[in-house]
């Protein structure tokens, strides 16, 4: 297992990630993937963001987990490097940042480990299937659409890709991990469709950063202390 540098220390952190234990753990993904919890889960994310809506509770939390979902792709791309723990160990507390209460991800730092360029692909296959059970949990609890969810999480996804291929010393494993995403072999266990494409369109990130990609809305604007975003769909 690999030991965490400063530096990706420092980008999971700039996520809302850490890799210590919460004073106080609210639940737990395994938590998630019980429907019995799922009612206490929705009313738990409505005191925590005082949302005007279910929705944009349940919107919220995808963009939290989408950041430790994209942090996952990062570190692949970055690293070759993937945190491979058990769900009871992804756990969740109440932080503020910038003044506004949500969620922190406390995850265990010696899950990391190193993937092999045969099993590239497989990773891949693995971490978008687990992100479509937790969205498929989400859905039970309120009325969301799936774009809205998928949409949360490759908004995060794309600015990293961006970044890297930018970089020549990484471009070729970002450029790699994209034709991966976006070939529907890897997500034919739930979608016979590739819906990172359908954000993309197969374009470069470059052509896309700070464009008006998203065709749903993602509720911030109904959240206190959160702004509408920028290319916010509905006017």
């Amino acid at each position: 297992m690999p030991a965490l540098t400063y530096d990706q220390s420092r980008f999971l952190n700039s996520y809302g990630i850490f890799t210590e234990d919460p004073e106080r753990p609210l639940f737990t993904l395994e938590n998630l993937h019980k429907d019995f919890y799922l009612k206490d889960f929705r009313n738990l994310m409505m005191g925590i963001t005082q949302a005007a809506t279910e929705t944009a509770a349940i919107s919220h939390f995808s963009r939290r987990y989408g950041m430790f979902i994209a942090s996952q792709f990062y570190m692949l791309a970055m690293y070759d490097e993937i945190w491979d723990g058990k769900k009871e160990d992804v756990r969740y507390s109440l932080i503020n940042e910038y003044g506004v209460n949500t969620l922190g991800t406390f995850i265990t730092p010696n899950d990391y480990r190193y993937v092999e360029d045969q099993e590239r692909e497989y990773v891949i296959r693995k971490i978008l299937y687990q992100c479509h059970e937790v969205f498929q949990q989400l859905r039970k609890t309120t009325s969301i659409s799936p774009l809205t969810l998928w949409e949360n999480l490759f908004g995060y996804m794309l600015w990293n890709y961006y970044e890297q291929l930018e970089n020549p010393m990484l471009a070729d494993r970002a450029f790699e991990d994209l034709e991966i995403l976006e070939d529907t072999k890897v997500w034919q266990s739930f979608s016979n469709k590739s819906w990172f494409y359908e954000y993309t369109g197969g374009k470069n990130p470059a052509q896309l950063v700070n464009q008006p990609l998203r065709k749903s809305c993602c509720f911030s604007k109904d959240i206190p202390g959160l702004q509408r975003c920028t290319f916010c769909p509905i006017k």
